[in-house]
């Protein structure tokens, strides 16, 4: 290694035990005070709301280990998996996951708990990365906001529902929007079966996707090049029907309307053989 390496890396390390020297002297309670838990908790929602992850996290630490009787406990549970969300990396939000889950463990039926599982499943939510790459992140979204929507729906209803209602189709639209261009990969490429394939399987996936008129369109153009028009039309007609605007909408009108006109042709040719 060498010397100039060595001294980074020094001076790292100097900088961080300064700081960690610095939170432990201004996260100290003071001498005298006559309810030490109501401090912290005070104290550390003051860092959160200035967005002082660290200071925060020190505050609601010392508050959950040294006071396990407290009304506040719970709360900064809550609030120490906030200040790891509040990092914004990925280490930051498995620790925040571990600090969410705990909190439901111990906590199940707390007035909070419906909070607990909706920042457990926005951890996830945050890591989600575009319709191109990897989605694993996306379907652990979608398992839990699909967790919280089911609990919080009815008996217990959340204030928090609405929002993870929105986070929820947003994740199934991230999920459904990469499935889709895997089918429009193949649509491109010719191989309509495999296009037919994976369009279907978003319809059945998520029937409420956002930009299903691109699938129906797509659906019935590979129907027709393996030339089964009449389930074709279905698709087209389902676009007219749902979409009142749409890029593939004129398209479909004008698709439909030959293909209800191709086959009403085959039909009075076969009523004539007949």
């Amino acid at each position: 290694m060498s010397a100039v390496r060595f001294l980074g890396r020094a001076a790292v390390v100097t900088m961080l035990g300064l700081a960690a020297a610095c939170a432990g002297s201004s996260t100290r309670i003071p001498v005298g005070t006559l309810e030490p838990d109501k401090f912290l908790w005070e104290r550390g929602t003051a860092a959160l709301n200035e967005q002082k992850w660290f200071t925060a996290r020190e505050f609601f630490r010392q508050l959950v280990d040294t006071y396990p009787q407290s009304i506040y406990r719970a709360d900064a549970k809550l609030g120490i998996g906030d200040t790891y969300i509040g990092d914004g990396t990925a280490e930051g939000y498995v620790l925040a996951q571990n600090e969410f889950r705990e909190f439901l463990s111990f906590y199940p039926t707390h007035r909070r708990a419906d909070y607990a599982q909706f920042k457990l499943a926005m951890t996830y939510f945050y890591q989600m990365h575009g319709p191109e790459r990897d989605q694993t992140e996306t379907r652990d979204a979608i398992r839990e906001l699909t967790a919280f929507t089911e609990r919080y729906s009815t008996v217990e209803r959340s204030a928090l529902l609405p929002e993870a209602q929105q986070r929820l189709r947003e994740a199934r639209d991230r999920l459904s929007q990469s499935e889709y261009r895997v089918g429009f990969f193949y649509f491109r490429s010719r191989w309509y079966p495999g296009a037919i394939e994976r369009f279907a399987a978003v319809l059945k996936n998520d029937p409420e996707f956002t930009n299903r008129d691109a699938v129906y369109y797509h659906l019935a153009e590979s129907l027709v090049k393996i030339e089964r028009p009449a389930e074709a039309l279905v698709y087209y007609d389902k676009l007219i029907a749902e979409f009142e605007q749409s890029e593939y909408l004129e398209d479909a009108q004008q698709r439909s309307a030959e293909l209800k006109a191709s086959i009403a042709t085959q039909i009075k040719k076969n009523e004539g053989k007949g």
